[in-house]
């Protein structure tokens, strides 16, 4: 029985010490425009997922848009993708600039709708205030208000 548990223990040491790296591709992504296109992928992702019906309906590709817009395929950001993941430190930072990045968006984004909520604020207080009486420019006479 001894022998056995010493037998699969070897088995499964020898067994864990061949793992295998991707190599580096011969088109690697350079890591700017991987953190640009991940970035692309997770907004297009959250887009999808909050309104997946308009993307439905217009039956969007959003990956092969990004693929187009940076001249690569599937394959070649697959393999750059993979490279990366094996390079754990690189990745990291990729992920942490694509992070930081996708902050600033969402903080833009973010001050937007609240530019466009006081706006919309604004104008409906706009339309609520009752209406002044008005001085003719003539007469000096206060013209009162139409009323509905």
């Amino acid at each position: 029985m001894r022998f056995l548990v010493y037998l699969f223990l070897v088995i499964f040491w020898v067994g864990c010490q061949d793992v295998k790296r991707p190599e580096q591709p011969e088109n690697l992504i350079p890591k700017d425009t991987m953190v640009a296109i991940l970035v692309e992928s997770y907004t297009g992702n959250a887009a999808r997922s909050i309104n997946n019906k308009v993307l439905m309906d217009q039956v969007v590709a959003l990956d092969s848009l990004i693929y187009t817009k940076y001249a690569i395929d599937s394959l070649q950001f697959a393999q750059s993708n993979a490279y990366y993941a094996s390079q754990l430190n690189e990745y990291i930072d990729i992920l942490k600039v694509v992070e930081e990045r996708l902050v600033v968006q969402k903080a833009e984004i973010d001050t937007l709708i609240i530019r466009e909520a006081k706006a919309v604020k604004d104008s409906i207080d706009a339309l609520k205030e009752p209406q002044k009486k008005k001085k003719d420019s003539i007469t000096g006479i206060q013209i009162p208000p139409v009323q509905n």
